[in-house]
């Protein structure tokens, strides 16, 4: 059965830099579609973000790109399987290079924490009580 994916693509000033930071997290890197301009970071067998140099970004898109560190243009939102798992990505991320972003939400059946990337890019990271959600 056929499983539509996500490309993530973003704009990072050190494609080496990010791909270390990700790398740090946890995350693989798909060497086949990776060089000096670019790498491709697999979240998931569904998820992955392809993260550019700007002189490679810029062949991609004729809008001006944004300035992620003051700028937001996106906010990626990652399911975690448990409220630990939250905290512990986003744990990794700090010790990583990246910074927390927002404060903690927490809703009893929904807790939440976010960070950004040494680009400023904001992944929040999500767990939410499977027994909440009413099908």
């Amino acid at each position: 059965m056929y499983q539509q994916m996500i490309f993530v693509n973003l704009c990072v000033s050190d494609v080496a830099a990010s791909k270390k930071f990700f790398s740090e997290l946890g995350y693989t890197i798909n060497e086949q579609f990776s060089d000096d301009t670019t790498a491709s970071v697999v979240i998931s067998e569904t998820i992955v973000v392809m993260v550019h140099n700007g002189e490679k970004y810029s062949q991609f898109t004729k809008k001006k790109i944004a300035d992620s560190k003051t700028t937001s243009e996106v906010l990626i939102a990652l399911s975690s399987e448990s409220r630990e798992k939250v905290d512990e990505l986003v744990e990794k991320a700090v010790a990583a290079g990246g910074s927390v972003s927002g404060e903690t939400q927490d809703h009893g059946f929904m807790y939440g924490r976010a960070f950004d990337d040494p680009d400023g890019h904001t992944f929040e990271v999500v767990w939410m009580d499977p027994a909440a959600v009413q099908g």
